[in-house]
């Protein structure tokens, strides 16, 4: 089955953050990223939660130990270290 990787973190300006995490794509992609969904807090809309879809938890931590995803952090204005959850899934179910 998939992983996912939760993370959660406030943001200087969710269109400035934006643009960086759209700009790193590729990155995501080449170290096993399927999905990716973005959602903005309903109370803080620069307190920005990410879900994303993985092949598994080895590249997410080879991202995450990664200097473009350094680099691409502070460029796009993330304030404090980000809240994160590693998780390998258990069970899929639509309703």
């Amino acid at each position: 089955m998939a992983a996912s990787l939760i993370v959660r973190h406030r943001v200087a300006d969710f269109d400035a953050w934006k643009k960086v995490f759209d700009s790193m794509f590729e990155i995501r992609k080449a170290h096993g990223w399927t999905q990716a969904t973005v959602y903005r807090d309903a109370q803080d809309p620069n307190m920005v939660t990410i879900v994303n879809r993985m092949k598994d938890l080895d590249g997410a931590k080879r991202y995450g130990g990664s200097k473009e995803l350094k680099d691409g952090m502070a460029k796009a204005g993330v304030l404090g270290a980000p809240e994160i959850l590693m998780l390998d899934q258990a069970d899929d179910r639509a309703y």
